[in-house]
């Protein structure tokens, strides 16, 4: 009985760049298509994409044009490019919320929302909620009557978040409010009067 044959092994000279060599060649090719195909993708993305490019921005009932870099996060073109500083930066990680704005209706994290993503939407902030006479918002005016605030920094993101959290019927009890309201931090804690001026402001909504 002849003894089993003994396949060669795949790196003759057990060196282990030869191995390495030898792996690369067959992973090449069973990966190649699906990361060409992204490669070409982001190519292409690239070359659109590169340099300064005009973005208009509805901000506030008003069209806005810039002349920023596609990177420009919806905080920094409001801030830097626009003079509206009423958004705050603060952790710039979207987990403080002080950067809330209105998109279309609804509450983002301008901080990780790309201004050029937000052409040809309704962008609301802090400065468009009071009407043209100087009236106050409802919830700009409850929050002064409860003390919603005490150093004022995360304010305006507290109240674009209340606007919101109102519109969208999540203002049905304190514990609700509390509970759609946790995306926006208060360091000074003053959530108890954060939460009464929710309610109240909401019967003056509509």
């Amino acid at each position: 009985m002849s003894a089993p044959t003994t396949p060669a092994p795949l790196n003759p000279d057990g060196s282990r760049r030869t191995f390495m060599k030898q792996a690369g060649g067959f992973l090449g090719l069973a990966l190649a298509p699906p990361f060409l195909s992204q490669a070409e993708r982001l190519t292409a993305l690239s070359k659109k994409v590169e340099g300064v490019s005009t973005i208009s921005l509805k901000v506030n009932g008003t069209v806005r044009t810039i002349r920023a870099e596609p990177r420009v996060t919806l905080l920094d073109a409001l801030r830097e490019y626009l003079d509206l500083t009423g958004s705050k930066k603060g952790c710039d990680h979207g987990q403080c919320g002080a950067c809330t704005v209105l998109v279309d209706g609804r509450r983002v994290n301008s901080c990780l929302t790309l201004a050029i993503m937000s052409q040809g939407k309704e962008i609301t902030t802090i400065e468009g909620l009071a009407k043209e006479n100087g009236e106050l918002h409802p919830m700009q005016a409850a929050f002064l009557k409860h003390d919603g605030f005490q150093c004022g920094y995360c304010t305006p993101g507290q109240i674009m978040s209340a606007v919101a959290c109102v519109k969208e019927g999540h203002a049905g009890s304190e514990a609700e409010v509390r509970e759609w309201m946790s995306g926006n931090l208060c360091r000074c804690s003053a959530y108890p009067n954060i939460t009464a001026a929710i309610l109240e402001a909401k019967g003056q909504m509509g």
